[in-house]
């Protein structure tokens, strides 16, 4: 049995990149803290073009001397920070994929990525999961592996009690600690390196500028670390054109990222974007490897979990043609369901599947 979500999309997977077509991280080309589908795009591409894109992280500023360059501080001077709202990130884009019309889908591989910078921070933050218990904010910086692009490790290189404001409450914060105020780490510690996207979607079906903090079925702030080089995932398009983004560039996370953020750096990477006409996904779909990875949201864990298992049923009986008795026991025993993130207001969760079982 083949297994495949439909042609367009197996044809997009497999398909070759071609030469990239430039996107830059600038003041003309980003913009900060929101999703809105009258943004105006910053570039048209025809389905299959390939894109160098530049992602900057809203945390540059927990080391600006090692994470901003000229062309990231030229963002934070020219974007005033009363615009930095109602959300927190960073967005490079929108891209229109021409002919992509609502009811339709966008797939975006991921090719490869590259780091901007060696360094990353992670922010233990009032929106952690466990803020209650250690009453502070604490930032730790950490560093890339000695070697060329991304390496396989990262290790805390120093941390910081965050005290630029009483609480990191606004995007884009810059702050200098002392040396005598930066602590190493307790122990040696090597983190595996899952260069990925955390915020990646398509304009959403609201006609309302709405925060970039919740993910939804439109993609967003989704915080899934699978979604890195070799990856694709597909999304719905409910405007004209898609309206594609990307932003909140991650060297690593953990499934809950439950302190805040993750490791939270700026990245470079080629993608390439399809425009889908013969697949009607309701929320993003990651396809890697043989795994596809379905996705939930809501208010609860028990409301996201719900949305990511009706999501899986819906793509082994829509897609592979199985009865729902069937789908429903093998969602029991064959696929794994996880907790994707507990900090973004909205949570989320995802399952898994490997579709290799079908043979």
């Amino acid at each position: 049995m083949r297994v495949e979500l439909s042609e367009q999309t197996a044809t997009a997977i497999a398909s070759k990149p071609t030469k990239a077509q430039v996107l830059p991280a600038t003041p003309e080309t980003c913009f900060w803290g929101y999703l809105d589908r009258d943004q105006p795009p910053v570039m048209e591409v025809d389905s299959g073009a390939v894109i160098a894109i530049e992602a900057v992280t809203h945390h540059s500023g927990d080391a600006a001397d090692i994470m901003m360059d000229d062309g990231v501080r030229a963002i934070w001077e020219a974007i005033d920070p009363a615009e930095r709202a109602p959300g927190v990130h960073i967005m490079t884009g929108p891209v229109h994929v021409r002919g992509a019309q609502p009811g339709d889908a966008i797939l975006v591989k991921i090719l490869d990525m590259e780091p901007r910078f060696r360094y990353g921070s992670n922010c233990a933050a009032n929106w952690g999961l466990l803020y209650d218990v250690f009453g502070k904010e604490r930032i730790t910086i950490y560093e890339l592996a000695e070697g060329e692009g991304f390496t396989a490790t990262a290790s805390p290189s120093y941390a910081f009690d965050f005290n630029a404001r009483d609480l990191y409450d606004i995007p884009g914060v810059i702050s200098n600690p002392t040396a005598s105020e930066r602590h190493p780490f307790t122990v040696p510690v090597n983190v595996p390196v899952r260069p990925h996207f955390g915020v990646m979607g398509v304009a959403p079906p609201s006609d309302e500028r709405i925060s970039s903090i919740p993910p939804g079925v439109f993609g967003g702030n989704v915080d899934n670390w699978r979604l890195g080089p070799g990856a694709s995932m597909l999304y719905p398009v409910f405007a004209e054109g898609g309206g594609l983004y990307v932003g909140d560039p991650h060297f690593a996370q953990g499934d809950g990222e439950i302190c805040g953020t993750a490791i939270e750096a700026s990245i470079n990477a080629r993608i390439q974007v399809f425009h889908l006409t013969d697949l009607a996904v309701t929320s993003p779909v990651l396809v890697h490897g043989s795994s596809w990875v379905t996705h939930g949201f809501g208010d609860t864990l028990d409301e996201a979990m719900r949305m990511s298992a009706e999501q899986m049923l819906w793509l082994l009986t829509d897609r592979l043609g199985l009865s729902a008795d069937d789908a429903y026991s093998l969602s029991s025993v064959a696929v794994d369901f996880g907790v994707t993130q507990v900090v973004d207001g909205t949570v989320g969760c995802h399952g898994i599947i490997d579709t290799s079982i079908f043979g």
